[in-house]
């Protein structure tokens, strides 16, 4: 009986709303088809041999998988829901792998032919109806089974939930750092759940692995992919490749060091046998130097002052090893600095600060007051040009004030009187209402500012006149 997905993987995923020729509706049977999924690039190819494979692959929930004979001879596919062998009763779970292919993965995972279960037959309704109501007890279980060992003070974290096909037996999946004691934790759960109990310990990579997620690279985690084994991953191995120690950045999703770390260090191994030891030190005139840095691509080594390591010089490795072998007959080469020119102190602290999360948000504020500084000075600039011209007009509008101003009071009877020496500058413009007022001249001289009330307010006339 097949459910219709080409490609299987976690049980716990729905077949959807469609229901299938086999009668499967809404039933748990396929899973996530990214997850560990082996593509059988022989599933075209006719086998010529006339011995035909009897073992299949069926996964269950998550990434568990194990590996059963058929001896019935049924005929499954990738995608079949069968009921197999398991102690006690039976379990129920989804092919994802046959042919050939599958000899292949029980010798890469080292699985006996012996120790091969048998499968029943194919999946009944019945059998599919007891699958999906144990899979939805799942979630309660869990919740329900970690306020128990919370309550027994257990230190221990019940990652995940595991129900049998026939719902007879519940497999309990834990991480934990020390050894923890089960005998009240069991009769507990087995009071609760009234069923079988099975307790399983994993580590953090399994469960980062069942659980799944997205990683730093944006991409779906690779222990839950394709990643079958799990190698130990050290410090050394971000050392090897120039890898600041920061624990943030080089830990996974499980909290211990990322699995990738491990894809590229045969490669930077390869590379730096041909280096020499970052613990080289050069004896020089003015001085002893120590390696500060290595760059792997392009083969070149850093060196800098015991007493000033603000400075650094870069040489390519043929001319350190030149270096070393004059310093290994008792040679004292030259001064770094007239080897190399060395590079500027800026420079050298960028490459410092290089894991500063806050080295783009000072650039961007530097921008910013840059910009505001250079918008002050346009302002500037602009005020200055307009007070200029402002100056030249002036200066082409304002008379020559060599000039001597004549007397205003020349033609009328009165003495004259001598002006002060702010109304010496406006005498230009009195000479003009002179000429065109005589009889207002006094009244102008005492106060100079009159005339603009005089438009408004109009001087009245003598009544005895």
């Amino acid at each position: 009986m097949s459910c219709g997905c080409k490609t299987s993987g976690d049980s716990a995923h729905s077949c959807g709303p469609k229901k299938t020729a086999n009668g499967c509706e809404n039933v748990n049977t396929c899973g996530n088809s990214y997850k560990l999924s082996v593509f059988d690039w022989l599933s075209n190819i006719n086998n010529p041999a006339p011995n035909r494979c009897d073992f299949v692959e069926v996964r269950f929930k998550n990434d568990r998988k194990s590996f059963y004979k058929n001896v019935n001879n049924i005929p499954l596919h990738i995608g079949s829901v069968i009921t197999v062998e398991s102690s006690p009763g039976h379990d129920v779970g989804v092919v994802s792998l046959t042919g050939e292919l599958v000899k292949i993965q029980m010798k890469k995972k080292k699985f006996s032919e012996e120790s091969a279960l048998k499968i029943y037959r194919q999946a009944n309704q019945k059998d599919l109806e007891v699958w999906q109501e144990a899979r939805k007890k799942e979630d309660a279980v869990k919740l329900e089974a970690r306020k128990i060992a919370q309550r027994l003070g257990l230190e221990m974290k019940v990652t995940d939930v595991e129900y049998q096909g026939d719902s007879s037996k519940i497999t309990f999946y834990y991480t934990a750092d020390n050894r923890i004691d089960f005998r009240q934790l069991i009769k507990d759960y087995a009071g609760a759940f009234r069923t079988k109990i099975d307790m399983k310990q994993i580590g953090f990579r399994q469960e980062a692995a069942k659980v799944g997620g997205i990683g730093s690279c944006g991409r779906e985690l690779c222990c839950s992919t394709w990643l079958t084994d799990f190698r130990s991953v050290n410090t050394n191995v971000a050392r090897y490749q120039q890898l600041s120690i920061n624990p943030q950045k080089l830990a996974g999703q499980c909290g211990k060091l990322k699995c990738c770390l491990n894809y590229e260090l045969d490669s930077y191994l390869d590379a730096l046998s041909n280096f020499p030891s970052s613990s080289t030190t050069l004896e020089t005139e003015k001085g002893k130097a120590f390696c500060i840095k290595i760059d792997v691509f392009k083969k070149k080594m850093w060196f800098a002052y015991v007493e000033n390591s603000i400075a650094w010089y870069d040489f390519d490795i043929d001319l350190v090893k030149k270096l070393i072998s004059k310093n290994k007959r008792g040679e004292k080469i030259l001064p770094l600095e007239e080897l190399k020119q060395p590079e500027t102190s800026s420079q050298s602290i960028d490459l410092i600060q290089e894991n500063n999360v806050d080295r783009f948000e000072k650039k961007n504020r530097n921008n910013r007051n840059r910009n505001n500084q250079n918008k002050q000075n346009n302002n500037q600039n602009q005020g200055q040009g307009q007070g200029q011209k402002k100056n030249r007009t002036e200066r082409q509008e304002k008379p020559n004030r060599s000039e001597k101003p004549e007397n205003p009071n020349a033609n009328s009877g009165n003495q004259p009187r001598q002006p002060k020496p702010q109304q010496q500058q406006k005498a230009p413009v009195e000479k003009v209402r002179a000429e065109s007022n005589p009889d207002t001249d006094k009244a102008q001289q005492g106060n100079p500012n009159k005339k603009k009330f005089k438009k408004k307010y109009p001087p009245k006339k003598d009544k005895n006149a």
